[in-house]
């Protein structure tokens, strides 16, 4: 693309003094902003609306979709004389030393700001989804498993964290999280959603927000909307969801986050629902985002999304037709690099097919976000906070972003989102003495734990010379750590995937020989179909990836007890093996500290405490499927196909066992706007200290659409010492069981209901029901309604 500065004539006659009121910090915003605003040209209007991607180039493996084809060579130093809006991946590019990477950033900053008229440094953004993405800094477990631990309050610290680390090197926005409900197992990106219900996406999601933007980073909610409901599974593929599920699956996460949390932006999805695509859609992204939940952020652009409008969705004739319908439908801003938002846009406003209106209301919100990050202010030479003290000189090695109180904080919830499936005739905890057999292609690999946006998988795999910068102990590692006194063996037995199944019968006399056999078996992050899970690998069906099956087949068919643990980016279908399994553990690639939390569950040293956010397939096709099913979605004598699941959402087990009291509190009627608190005791009655998870789910009898059999609307995660009871409390609102009437609108109908305490999704799991019947006229809500079962627990003394 070729980039011309504003010529200096131009500049001189068409723009007053470039100081003024918007450098007063005592000011308004608004005020600040609209000066500003006044004194641009066109072309630094437009600049302020667009990224520009240092160090991506179109060789080699790319970290976006299309990468090789969309990437323009940029001249960082003649585009920056216009202004700069964003700076994309600073730090997660490439390599780069923490410390080194910071003044970098500064130094650039301070380039750009000298450059423009107006001295306005860019906004950096990064990723973050499982830690902050950059070299040498803590990666923490996917998203998928924070769905799996049932714990937003951990799930806020953890991102609080995150954004303490990123804004102490320079950094200002973090591309996280998503908020994408599960609807199809097969689809690749799973390990980066939180799971298959809008309530647990939601609640977690919320926390996350709250916790990165209390560090002052700006989280970016992503993918607005419907990008998980593709058809097939496929990346990318076309979006065929119905206005209802879109109602009551794929939006409420999103419209939780923005009434709850005070995200500041949102990133539209790639998809295209009904043949539109979401990144021209005025609708989504200005009519419900905007005007309906009252959202004032920013909207940032996928990566090349809005190109996409022109060379994937052909619905624009050009880069400039693109950028009209992006900045029509409500995107402000353009990822990750200058393609339709630079040149194009303004020779579109000036020929006149776009209104210079819509560059100017972009303009604001983009102002209006630098303002709140200081980025107006009048120059500062201050470095990054982590560099306080350090000589620019001196700064490699300076700063650490994998500190040991992150390392904790990781692997607690690494622990803390493990879920033990299986324990058959308490096989596990393992004694740890005797001859253990390891085998499996996921036990000796320290990317195993990670998913495909963590630093080492989604960069560092393309530098293989150079050290992955943090400590990935392997699961391997970790158990001879735990058992010293046992006797442990190792064989690969096969790979992830491919089909070399030469190491199966040595792996097979391996175990034959030992006392136990711990077959580690499941995912290797990627993108683009370079792994088995993450961006681009959608998975044909839900067998175990190449030759695990057969591998573990072999195993079982030794006779010698197996104890299965699968590191994985999505569930497997375990039906063909389930019955011969001594026991099961699941987890979502747990993260650096994931190999010390799974050899502590299989040691006894960690009691298990997580639940599944996806349900465990009995069979490998059947998709999509998940538990939020009508009755014509469930078993049924009409077909004699069972979706059936060998492990529900919500299961999971533990080495101490709970008992529930009944539920207090429950009225008989309840008017279709009222609340009531809803109580029962939980007490551990084992010998060891645990968590229970009580789930609350509402069943409809009898609606005017459709409902799922069950459907969550309330947990918590209730922490137990040996012994102790705790009383909890749920404060439910009629608002929780609303759903989309016949008419298109939200509706609470009156009618009778049941309220489920229960253990999982599965009705056999139900431990209380309490019936109650809403009385009143049937009421239309909106995105005011309450949202949230607020819960807590209080200890129950022995008098009591």
């Amino acid at each position: 693309m070729a980039i011309h500065p504003v010529p200096p004539a131009r500049r001189a006659e068409q723009v007053p003094d470039a100081d003024g009121p918007w450098r007063d910090p005592a000011l308004r915003p608004e005020e600040r902003v609209a000066d500003l605003a006044a004194r641009m040209t066109l072309e630094e209007k437009a600049a302020q609306l667009y990224g520009i991607w240092v160090g991506a180039d179109a060789e080699g493996d790319g970290v976006a979709p299309h990468q090789n084809d969309m990437v323009d060579t940029v001249d960082f130093e003649e585009i920056t004389t216009r202004g700069l809006g964003q700076l994309t991946r600073p730090f997660g590019t490439a390599p780069v030393d923490p410390g080194v990477g910071a003044v970098a950033l500064a130094r650039a900053q301070a380039r750009i700001a000298e450059a423009g008229r107006f001295g306005i440094p860019a906004l950096a953004h990064e990723e973050c989804l499982a830690g902050f993405t950059a070299w040498g800094a803590t990666a923490y477990p996917v998203p998928l498993a924070w769905g799996a631990s049932w714990d937003p309050e951990l799930v806020a610290e953890m991102a609080r964290r995150i954004g303490e680390d990123m804004r102490s090197v320079g950094v200002h926005q973090g591309l996280a999280p998503v908020l994408d409900v599960v609807r199809d197992l097969r689809w690749g990106r799973v390990e980066e959603t939180i799971g298959e219900d809008p309530y647990l996406v939601g609640t977690v999601a919320t926390a996350y927000v709250k916790g990165l933007e209390s560090a002052g980073i700006v989280a970016t909610l992503k993918h607005f909307a419907g990008y998980s409901a593709s058809a097939g599974a496929r990346n990318l593929a076309p979006v065929r969801a119905g206005a209802r599920e879109m109602a009551d699956v794929i939006l409420p996460p999103f419209e939780m986050a923005v009434r709850e949390s005070g995200v500041r932006s949102v990133m539209h999805s790639y998809a295209e629902i009904d043949g539109l695509p979401v990144a021209a859609d005025p609708a989504l992204l200005t009519g419900l985002l905007r005007e309906t939940w009252g959202f004032t952020g920013t909207v940032v652009a996928d990566y090349f999304g809005i190109g996409f409008l022109e060379t994937l969705h052909k619905v624009a004739a050009d880069r400039g037709d693109a950028a009209r319908l992006a900045l029509t439908a409500g995107v402000d801003v353009e990822l990750p690099t200058v393609r339709g938002y630079g040149d194009a846009l303004v020779a579109a406003v000036r020929e006149g097919s776009v209104p210079e209106e819509l560059v100017d209301r972009a303009l604001r919100r983009v102002l209006l976000q630098k303002c709140e990050l200081g980025l107006l202010d009048p120059a500062g030479t201050a470095l990054p906070t982590a560099l306080d003290g350090v000589e620019p000189e001196r700064a490699r090695g300076a700063v650490d972003l994998d500190p040991p109180r992150n390392r904790a904080l990781a692997r607690r919830l690494a622990e803390r989102s493990c879920v033990l499936v299986a324990n058959r005739d308490g096989a596990l905890p393992l004694a740890g003495t005797g001859r253990i057999a390891v085998v499996g292609p996921r036990a000796d690999d320290a990317l195993a734990m990670l998913g495909c946006y963590s630093f080492p998988s989604h960069v560092g795999v393309s530098y293989p010379d150079i050290p992955r910068g943090i400590e990935i102990p392997t699961l391997l590692d970790a158990l001879r750590e735990e058992f010293p006194g046992a006797r442990l063996d190792f064989r690969q037995g096969c790979d992830v995937d491919g089909d070399d199944t030469s190491g199966i019968t040595p792996a097979a006399e391996l175990a034959a020989d030992a006392d136990v056999c711990v077959a580690v078996l499941g995912d290797r992050a990627g993108l683009f179909g370079r792994g088995t899970s993450g961006e681009g690998c959608d998975a044909a069906d839900l067998s175990l990836p190449g030759r695990q099956a057969e591998l573990l087949d072999a195993l079982l068919a030794t006779g010698t007890p197996v104890v299965l643990v699968l590191l994985t980016g999505r569930t497997y279908a375990l039906g063909a093996h389930a019955d011969r399994l001594a026991g099961c553990v699941q987890a979502f690639f747990p993260g650096e500290e994931g190999a010390p939390a799974l050899a502590g569950i299989l040691s006894g040293r960690v009691n298990p405490s997580g639940r599944l956010p996806i349900g465990i397939p009995r069979s490998p096709g059947g998709q999509p499927w998940t538990y939020l099913q009508p009755p014509l979605g469930r078993a049924g004598g009409v077909s004699n196909l069972d979706p059936t699941p060998l492990h529900p959402f919500g299961h999971g087990l533990s080495y101490t066992s709970f008992a529930w009291g009944p539920v207090s509190g429950a009225p008989d009627e309840l008017p279709t706007d009222g609340g009531t608190d809803l109580g029962l005791t939980v007490t551990n009655t084992g010998d060891r200290d645990g968590a229970e998870v009580v789930q609350l789910y509402v069943h409809d009898p009898v609606a005017q659409t459709t409902r799922p059999e069950s459907r969550l609307i309330g947990y918590a995660r209730v922490p137990l010492a040996a012994g102790e009871s705790r009383r909890v409390r749920f404060r439910f609102h009629a608002d929780l069981v609303s759903f989309t009437g016949t008419r298109g609108t939200r509706i609470v109908e009156p009618g009778d209901l049941e309220l489920r305490f229960a253990a999982s999704s599965d009705p056999a799991d139900v431990r209380r029901t309490v019936r109650l019947r809403l009385t009143g006229p049937e009421r239309t809500v909106d995105h005011r309604r309450t949202l949230v079962c607020a819960t807590s627990s209080a200890p129950v003394s022995a008098a009591d």
